[in-house]
């Protein structure tokens, strides 16, 4: 159970409905803790919400929501941290709207350490994920936690590679933290409670919803010192959270890709706005004032050699058959025979559209 005698007093405030969290932080500031606001009578608390807010306060549904939560807090590895617990993540106390309470599955200890937020495309490319996981284990190898939102794609791989590495990784949900969204991940989660954190603002039980994704975000970049944006289309969450991040005062990093890619055109515009371009982990490491990298080995790539064969002529942008055939002096069967087997090998991708893109091993080390 959660070492706080007033638990039960903070979340039946937090799990009124209709008492956002400014009302609340408004009623600590006058009153003091929530075992203060409860103890005032309802008509002194009328000059903050409305009636049928107080009704709700003090209703049935309100009590049972309460027990609920207490009775999931009190199991192993949970805890519902408020903001009076010496536990309550530090940076989290610096943006303009913090949660409250937050529930948490997992390792605690990572609230209190240094944070990179890294955040891309759901329908991320093959090479953006190798990218991703690669930055994040570097990052994460350098002490570092990795802050994503357990989303498909770029988030999965950037949680993955914080794992691989001694800073962990914390996932912040949009959902309540006993809801496994998106299901496809579900195996992912539970990885992450095990050794990293979840976390989550919002009530056990809270299904998925599109206004909960963008305060999810705030809370993504807000844990962190600095956000990294790995692929992105013009009209992705992920620069949602690199706004969030900006106005938050925090660093905002970006991974340019070719020109040609929709999914590098969010990176592109935010490079263009001020963003730190990021080829390697040591780009971002350099931005982080006052974080010292912990057994830390150069992430720089020494050039590499050309590429025999096809890969020598696909360069990096994605390319067809027809450019491939006339690039190499090879016929449509043996580009795509070759194409076939470095498919096989991993170092090629398949895009729509009959393309194919090169794909690089190690990006972050």
């Amino acid at each position: 159970m959660n070492p706080d005698p007033g638990l039960a007093s903070w979340l039946q405030l937090a799990l009124t409905p209709g008492l956002g969290p400014a009302t609340f932080q408004r009623m600590l500031r006058q009153f003091g803790l929530p075992q203060a606001v409860l103890a005032k009578k309802r008509a002194e608390l009328s000059a903050f919400t409305t009636p049928a807010v107080l009704a709700a306060l003090d209703s049935e549904a309100v009590a049972h929501a309460v027990t609920r939560s207490l009775a999931w807090a009190a199991q192993p590895g949970h805890a519902v941290v408020t903001l009076a617990d010496e536990t309550y993540p530090r940076p989290l106390l610096e943006i303009a709207d913090p949660p409250a309470v937050l529930y948490a599955h997992g390792r605690i200890e990572l609230l209190a350490r240094a944070a990179l937020a890294i955040v891309g495309s759901r329908n991320a490319t093959q090479q953006g994920e190798a990218n991703a996981e690669a930055l994040a284990r570097a990052l994460s190898e350098a002490g570092l936690t990795i802050v994503s939102g357990v989303a498909l794609g770029i988030d999965a791989a950037a949680h993955r590679g914080g794992l691989a590495g001694a800073g962990s990784t914390i996932a912040v949900l949009g959902t309540g933290i006993d809801v496994a969204y998106p299901s496809r991940n579900a195996t992912l989660a539970a990885e992450i409670a095990e050794r990293g954190l979840l976390i989550s603002e919002f009530p056990l039980g809270t299904a998925p919803a599109a206004q909960n994704f963008p305060r999810r975000n705030r809370l993504i970049s807000g844990l962190a010192r600095g956000c990294l944006v790995v692929e992105a289309a013009l009209a992705s969450g992920s620069l949602i959270t690199a706004r969030a991040a900006a106005e938050q005062g925090r660093e905002v990093f970006a991974i340019p890709g070719s020109i040609h890619s929709p999914l590098s055109k969010g990176c592109h515009a935010l490079i263009k706005s001020g963003a730190k371009l990021v080829e390697s982990a040591e780009d971002v490491l350099a931005e982080l004032s006052g974080f010292r990298p912990s057994g830390f080995a150069s992430t720089r790539q020494s050039i590499p050699n050309a590429d025999p064969g096809l890969l020598g002529h696909m360069g990096h942008d994605p390319v067809d058959v027809d450019s491939l055939c006339s690039r190499a002096g090879m016929s449509a069967e043996q580009v795509s025979s070759e194409l076939l087997r470095l498919e096989l090998d991993g170092r090629v991708a398949v895009l729509p559209g009959g393309l194919y893109q090169r794909l690089e091993k190690g990006h972050g080390r």
